[in-house]
């Protein structure tokens, strides 16, 4: 697929810069929703209050035919117990209850990064002989590349997965996976209603409405990039909250998760509000720093009225935990004195 390469190479660079980069940079050439399994192979009775416990107890640990993201029918625990989970979006399988056996670590920084430490770090790209020493039952595999998946698929159950879909897809298919169906349902439920009551107050105290955001973060070599559509952006573009501008809107909607920008489109680019992505490499913090000093900077209408903030990228991601931690931690930049 050609999203394969982009999103490796993506993955590639983010190593150096914070997850949230890596989380921007592909559209999916399926939709999520495709994402579909069929009943268990162990048949149940037709009357649930017929169905006996130890009919029920087989039914757990049966098996049943799952179909990915890339169309493959995968034969897959009903109920996984020893899953690796190798994508930028660690914290939706977290915030499940469900605490991978071995992930890619490049969560240092991360919100999650203390849920995870006990974790083995597969790496990347995955590691098939690390992978196998682990006896996984399940491998969720963020990637659509067919050579790795192969091998992966001779180590265990290995099921491709849309790093980048939705949040509430993504959701909704790993709680159908892993067998956490009402946890997924649940845990979008109480986000909607969070993320809802946090946009009430912000606008109790001074967001207007139809005010427009932008994100931005730097990349080692005095690269400038402004974020579009995965991790914080995410969170801020909302229909009770934040609005993209117009350049930004252009790049949602040319299927760009973030654009390379010089310093001159500043004044096109720029919200009502800004946000600053703290980049993890030194050279990257440098070149911030640089650029806040700056006379195009500082002459932006939201730099003026102090409506700048700050966020570590590795903390600001995609993930359904993180996002559970940016409902307190957005409003509490925002509004700080």
């Amino acid at each position: 697929m050609k999203q394969a390469g982009r999103i490796i190479s993506l993955l590639t660079t983010v190593a150096l810069m914070g997850a949230l980069l890596l989380a921007c940079g592909s559209n999916t050439e399926q939709s999520a929703a495709e994402q579909a399994s069929t009943a268990p192979t162990t048949e149940a009775s037709s009357s649930p209050a017929a169905e006996s416990p130890a009919a029920s107890a087989e039914a757990e640990t049966g098996t049943r035919i799952f179909k990915d993201w890339t169309g493959h029918d995968v034969e897959v625990p009903v109920t996984p117990q020893r899953v690796i989970y190798h994508g930028e979006t660690t914290g939706d399988l977290l915030a499940l209850g469900v605490t991978p056996i071995g992930v890619m670590k490049n969560t240092e920084g991360s919100v999650y990064e203390e849920q995870i430490k006990d974790a083995e770090d597969v790496g990347f790209p995955i590691s098939v002989e690390k992978s196998l020493s682990l006896s996984p039952d399940l491998i969720i595999f963020g990637n659509s590349d067919d050579a790795q998946y192969e091998a992966l698929a001779k180590v265990a159950p290995t099921i491709t997965f849309d790093t980048f879909a939705p949040l509430e897809d993504r959701m909704r298919i790993l709680g159908d996976l892993l067998n956490k169906k009402q946890e997924a349902e649940d845990w979008i439920a109480q986000y909607t209603a969070k993320t809802k009551e946090m946009w009430a107050m912000l606008h109790e105290n001074g967001l207007k409405e139809g005010e427009t955001a932008s994100v931005f973060t730097m990349y080692p070599g005095n690269r400038l990039f402004i974020m579009a559509n995965a991790g914080l952006p995410q969170a801020v573009y909302n229909e009770d909250g934040f609005k993209p501008t117009p350049l930004i809107q252009e790049i949602i909607d040319a299927g760009e998760g973030f654009r390379e920008i010089s310093s001159e489109i500043l004044p096109e680019a720029a919200g009502d509000r800004i946000f600053i992505l703290n980049p993890v490499p030194e050279d990257a913090k440098k070149d911030t720093e640089e650029l806040l000093k700056s006379t195009i900077w500082k002459n932006l209408p939201a730099v003026k009225e102090g409506k700048v903030y700050y966020f570590d990228i590795q903390k600001a991601s995609s993930d359904a935990t993180s996002r559970e931690w940016l409902i307190d931690a957005l409003p509490a930049e925002i509004l700080k004195k």
